[in-house]
């Protein structure tokens, strides 16, 4: 069943909405526009809040659509369900369900192979213990239209980067996108982008933190968000919330997104990029429990581990990376009929 792409414009905000009414899998993102914008430095000697190697991040040189949110446990739960009856890559961590800190999703035998199951209080939650290869092949699976069907060239092992089975730390640390790619992990410059330049055109403006602030957010879950919250473990082990959840619903502070209208990229989970650090890929943003408030600074750069690392406190975001065609209908306003795939 091929993707159906929504285009609409309100005001200078395009959203893409791409999904497979079959596998009910929706992934909804904002245009990250004012391609060609300069970035600034990053790491250690980007002065207070600064950590890792340096690097300039957030100059990036096309439109591009960034999920507003986290990938959940409901639609990671779509996806082992479209593709992980026999778990061949392991896409399955069972800490998600047996760790206190787990996102609930769980595992059963049945005749046909394994399915996969999310209570309703959990599915708007992000999915944790996801591994660098896990959010590929997941991006893979996206970019092949939400297939059904062993765990293959045509659904998690090639699209937007040829995994061919690639399970090992090297294996992973050598896969680039693609070309053709659509649905990807964030480059470090896409994700940095998202999260804290401020969306006033061509500059080399951005925030401190995702937030659109420069000051240090605040933890707390208030109805209504007063704005510049996120769920971030503060000094003092003081959590946002306690178990059996931890993490909020994605978009719970709905008064504290970036400039571009993106939600959680500080906070809730570490995010995993494209960016090689080391012999590590990139991880960006804080989490519920590890790397307190500092983590989701700007300065702040991440080696999160191995890319096969697998953890409580990681999960993922994906963008969408149009077709040149499709950026200049974007930036026209312009309605895209569905991309074919290859």
């Amino acid at each position: 069943m091929r993707n159906i792409v929504r285009l609409s414009v309100v005001a200078a905000l395009v959203l893409v909405c791409v999904g497979d009414m079959q596998a009910g899998v929706v992934m909804d993102t904002v245009a990250i526009g004012n391609p060609g914008n300069p970035g600034e430095m990053s790491g250690e000697g980007a002065g207070a809040g600064g950590y890792g190697p340096d690097r300039i991040c957030g100059a990036v040189d096309h439109t591009f659509g960034m999920a507003k949110y986290e990938v959940t446990a409901g639609q990671y739960t779509a996806f082992l369900n479209a593709v992980a009856a026999d778990d061949t890559y392991a896409l399955y961590n069972t800490s998600m369900r047996t760790h206190s800190h787990g996102c609930d999703i769980r595992r059963t035998v049945s005749p046909d192979g394994y399915t996969y199951s999310v209570a309703d209080d959990w599915a708007n939650r992000p999915v944790n213990f996801i591994s660098w290869g896990d959010a590929a092949r997941f991006a893979n699976w996206l970019h092949n239209g939400q297939p059904t069907g062993a765990q293959g060239p045509g659904t998690t092992e090639d699209g937007s980067y040829f995994l061919d089975g690639a399970m090992s730390a090297s294996e992973l640390s050598a896969v680039t996108r693609e070309q053709d790619a659509t649905w990807v992990i964030p480059s470090e410059d896409e994700w940095f982008k998202a999260a804290y330049h401020k969306n006033d055109g061509l500059t080399g403006n951005y925030f401190d933190y995702p937030t659109s602030s420069d000051s240090e957010p605040s933890n707390d879950l208030i109805d209504p968000d007063p704005g510049n919250n996120a769920t971030l473990l503060a000094p003092g082990e003081d959590y946002t919330i306690g178990g059996p959840y931890w993490r909020t619903e994605v978009g719970a502070h709905e008064n504290s997104a970036s400039p571009y209208g993106t939600f959680d990229q500080a906070g809730n989970l570490w995010e995993w990029n494209e960016a090689i650090i080391g012999s590590s890929r990139g991880l960006r943003g804080a989490s519920y429990c590890c790397g307190y408030l500092n983590g989701s600074h700007a300065a702040y750069r991440y080696d999160g581990g191995t890319p096969t690392n697998e953890h409580r406190n990681v999960g993922f975001r994906v963008v969408y990376v149009p077709e040149p065609a499709t950026v200049a209908l974007l930036s026209l306003g312009g309605l895209l009929a569905p991309r074919r795939r290859r």
